[in-house]
């Protein structure tokens, strides 16, 4: 959901990927689904592991943000080109709906969170800012506390 967020909130600012470091190797229909009911086009969504992103001629990333709360604890490969990192922890709404049964107001809750973190990242203008306090406010991002 994060990557296709970004590439619509972001009108061709940015470039998101979105992957993850335990792929499943299928795409959560329910996310889907949030995202066409918000009217948020993800024609390229795939499942993706991080690794692809970490080799020599992936693209080179400003800005890598983890969102699962999963990713928290894994350690992050070392990334081309010296992006800003940031752990924004989000609830995994497959392990939340697994365990209450509340499918489709666990995506729901997280497409929210992530929705507004993503507007906020969006509304921050790079070029504005030194990489020190940029990396401040992506990361204060996460902590909801922009």
């Amino acid at each position: 959901m994060a990557e296709a967020l970004l590439n619509y909130v972001g009108q061709g600012r940015f470039h998101a990927y979105s992957a993850g470091s335990h792929p499943t190797g299928t795409i959560e229909q329910l996310a889907l689904e949030k995202l066409l009911q918000a009217g948020i086009p993800a024609p390229q969504a795939r499942s993706k592991a991080w690794e692809e992103f970490a080799q020599l001629h992936a693209p080179v990333m400003d800005f890598v943000i983890t969102a699962c709360e999963d990713a928290m604890r894994d350690v992050c490969p070392i990334w081309p080109g010296r992006p800003i990192v940031a752990r924004w922890a989000v609830f995994d709404p497959v392990a939340v709906a697994a365990r209450d049964g509340q499918f489709r107001i666990a995506f729901a809750k997280a497409f929210v969170i992530l929705e507004r973190r993503i507007v906020l990242f969006a509304s921050l203008n790079p070029a504005s800012l030194k990489r020190l306090a940029l990396s401040h406010y992506v990361r204060a991002i996460g902590n909801d506390e922009p």
